[in-house]
């Protein structure tokens, strides 16, 4: 962990994960004009950036940077919270089937094999169509639902690979059950993996909801999100409404995917310096 902290890469990730993060916390604060709000549609609207407004204004009159910092709101909160239940799905989901084994183990592993099938997009979209739509609640119970099977597959393997160790073997031995070999003594030693892996989840739910906004089946206008804030530049020549909220997806994800990759490194035994 010393040599993860010295890492320029991981400072600069971290910098501006937590930048955004209290952005968005703390728009109330920071926005001038509320999101929805349509200053004045007549001498107002479509107004590229300027000393009043920074990142410009859109079709509506409304105040982009106000809808960028309230959209990481929703952005960053769908994406983390998303993660959050597709870990926890995963994590139970893979554990019961590599603690289990045999017969139990294969029929779940078969039924994760089953809906890897499909693509996770066409799987949201068809969730969505069949809902009638998605609130922020519903969008991250879909992404949650649909982006844990990965790390299932993941937690069992590790799961399967601590099982067989001699600490686990000597926690039976004396005579624990089945629970509590699995919650205390397997599962804390298959964390590393599952926090590279619900870094990297975090990730894919941000842009996942980014790109279902934009095509107009995610968050629904006028609450804002990154990827309907881009929505609005369709059929326009506005590039502000593009530029803005693009540039805050791609630094999150270059940021996440940056820490993702160290975090995996420094906690992989296998990569640590020789004494």
């Amino acid at each position: 962990m010393k040599r993860l902290w010295r890492d320029p890469a991981v400072l600069i990730a971290l910098g501006v994960l937590t930048a955004l993060a209290l952005a968005a916390i703390f728009a109330p604060l920071l926005a001038p004009h509320d999101p929805a709000q349509q200053i004045d549609i007549v001498r107002l609207k479509s107004r590229p950036p300027s000393g009043a407004f920074p990142f410009g204004t859109d079709p509506l009159s409304r105040d982009v940077l106000s809808r960028v910092l309230y959209g990481g709101r929703v952005s960053l909160g769908v994406g983390f919270l998303a993660a959050l239940g597709s870990v926890a799905i995963g994590t139970v989901y893979g554990a019961i089937a590599g603690y289990a084994g045999g017969a139990i183990d294969e029929a779940l592993m078969r039924t994760v094999d089953a809906l890897m099938a499909m693509p996770r997009v066409l799987l949201v979209l068809t969730v969505i169509a069949l809902w009638g739509g998605a609130s922020p609640g519903a969008l991250i119970a879909f992404l949650a639902a649909t982006g844990w099977f990965q790390i299932s597959r993941l937690v069992r393997a590790e799961v399967k690979s601590a099982g067989t160790r001699d600490f686990a073997l000597a926690a039976r031995a004396l005579g624990a059950t089945d629970a509590r070999v699995l919650v205390r003594h397997i599962l804390p030693n298959a964390m590393s993996p599952i926090i590279v892996a619900a870094t990297l989840s975090f990730g894919s739910a941000i842009l996942l909801e980014a790109g279902l906004s934009f095509i107009g089946v995610g968050i629904q206008p006028p609450r804002a999100s990154w990827g309907n804030i881009m929505h609005d530049a369709t059929g326009v020549n506005l590039w502000w409404l593009s530029l803005f909220p693009g540039l805050a997806i791609v630094a999150t994800m270059l940021s996440i995917n940056a820490l993702g990759d160290r975090l995996r490194d420094a906690l992989d035994p296998r990569d640590l310096p020789p004494l």
